[in-house]
């Protein structure tokens, strides 16, 4: 026997040492975790259903029969989608349907998804990759951001987009600048945290190839960090969708999203409150379609930074 069979028979014998990627596959791929996942979904799939069976319920047994009662008798009926997407809905019958708010909402989130990410991207790139002079010091003041409360920002920033100075305020650009503004710390820092994990040997490449700074982030920064951008994009989807606050105070009656009349749907002493469950139901659907669509991304995206190796 030669000394290269001894060798391979002995290396052989040896159990081949699994990788932290491996035995963390391992551990999630088990029947326990498995059947951990299978509880919390279905856990939190319940609220949901609760809620879908809910908005089914006529507005004559609202508030005196639950929605399995009403299943029971056979009594459960889409009109209250139909009355609050596209009749007058609450206490007022000049009130607009509930559709030209979820156009509004669409509206004001997708250029408040988009603007963050363009310009936090590019900025990320720049602290990553272009060194200058302060640009740490930048870098740990725009991540310092994060930690002062947007309701401190809302008077002088109205006041800035007012009809006094930039006349913004009261339509969409000026939402469009209040939410950009209020996510750009959060995108520059999770942006930069993916970006700068990047191989240099891949920038290096690049540039000896004779890429420029802007061929180098179209045709090698983007495409690498699709996992943040998706990450970040749905933070900034669900909270411009669900937000109030901000559309409330820098837009107008012409631009307030779907969440300003579900706040009002009840009605007087609550009589239209049937109409609330399909208008909530409604507003959460959207969201849902986009996590689902992006979901593959969200992880890899929201652990970017945390690890090396």
């Amino acid at each position: 026997m030669t000394a290269i069979d001894t060798a391979a028979d002995t290396g052989s014998d040896k159990p081949e040492k699994k990788s932290r990627a491996a035995k963390a596959k391992e551990n999630l791929t088990s029947p326990w975790a498995t059947g951990a996942a299978i509880v919390i979904a279905a856990l939190w799939t319940i609220p949901t259903i609760g809620l879908f069976m809910t908005s089914l319920v006529p507005g004559t047994r609202y508030r005196t029969d639950a929605w399995w009662e009403v299943l029971l008798d056979g009594e459960l009926t889409f009109a209250n989608y139909s009355s609050v997407l596209f009749d007058s809905f609450g206490d007022s019958s000049t009130a607009p349907p509930l559709l030209g708010y979820v156009m509004n909402s669409v509206v004001v989130t997708v250029p408040s998804v988009v603007f963050p990410l363009v310009l936090g991207l590019m900025a990320a790139y720049a602290f990553a990759w272009i060194p200058f002079r302060g640009s740490s010091f930048l870098f740990v003041t725009i991540f310092a951001l994060q930690v002062v409360p947007l309701q401190l920002a809302l008077i002088p920033l109205l006041r800035l987009l007012g009809p006094q100075n930039l006349g913004l305020a009261g339509q969409f650009p000026g939402v469009w600048i209040a939410h950009t503004i209020f996510a750009m710390p959060l995108a520059v820092f999770l942006l930069h945290n993916f970006i700068a994990q990047i191989p240099s040997d891949i920038i290096e490449a690049a540039r000896v190839d004779g890429a420029s700074h802007t061929q180098i982030f179209f045709r090698v920064i983007i495409p690498l960090s699709l996992p943040a951008v998706a990450s970040l994009a749905i933070f900034q989807f669900l909270w411009v969708w669900n937000d109030l606050l901000v559309s409330a105070v820098f837009g107008s009656s012409k631009t307030y999203p779907l969440t300003y009349p579900i706040s009002s749907l009840a009605g007087s002493y609550g009589a239209t409150a049937y109409l609330v469950p399909p208008a909530a139901f409604v507003s959460m659907i959207i969201p849902l379609i986009v996590f689902f669509s992006l979901q593959r991304y969200f992880v890899r995206g929201l652990l970017a930074g945390s690890t090396k190796g």
